[in-house]
């Protein structure tokens, strides 16, 4: 068949952490917006922030009988909260200063911006290969 050690561990390439702006109206001195990190979920965490955000739902009319419905914004809020690296959305001085608690409700008050936190949750969508198809992956590897 053919050599099974490409498919060992040791060999696998690891996806380096992103970082990006993840808003523009926290700044730096310079009025410059702050970069942030993220770093890729594994298919480990992606399946358990998918249960996580699915439930049961009775079927109207068939009593006995459930369908499963995801919950899509709180997936991607704690996909986020997953994913982000820096800043520590888990620092209760951080938390304390909007009010809030737990991560997912923090990166909600400090993107508050509809169309900043949806440009925020596509990029962090792209950058775990949720944008493209498993044959592009495989063209863009072949060049």
């Amino acid at each position: 068949m053919g050599d099974l050690s490409r498919f060992l561990k040791k060999n696998k390439k690891t996806k380096e952490n992103l970082r990006l702006a993840a808003t523009t109206t926290l700044t730096d001195e310079k009025g410059k917006p702050l970069t942030w990190e993220v770093r890729p979920l594994t298919t480990k965490e992606d399946n358990a922030l998918r249960e996580e955000c699915t439930v049961d739902v009775q079927v109207t009319g068939k009593p006995g009988m459930f369908r499963p419905k995801f919950n899509a914004n709180r997936y991607l809020a704690r996909m986020a909260a997953a994913c982000v690296v820096y800043p520590n959305l888990n620092d209760k001085e951080l938390q304390d200063s909007y009010g809030v608690m737990g991560a997912e409700q923090l990166i909600q008050e400090m993107i508050d911006d509809p169309g900043e936190y949806n440009l925020f949750m596509n990029r962090l969508q792209e950058y775990n290969g949720f944008d493209q198809s498993f044959q592009e992956k495989v063209d863009e590897a072949k060049n």
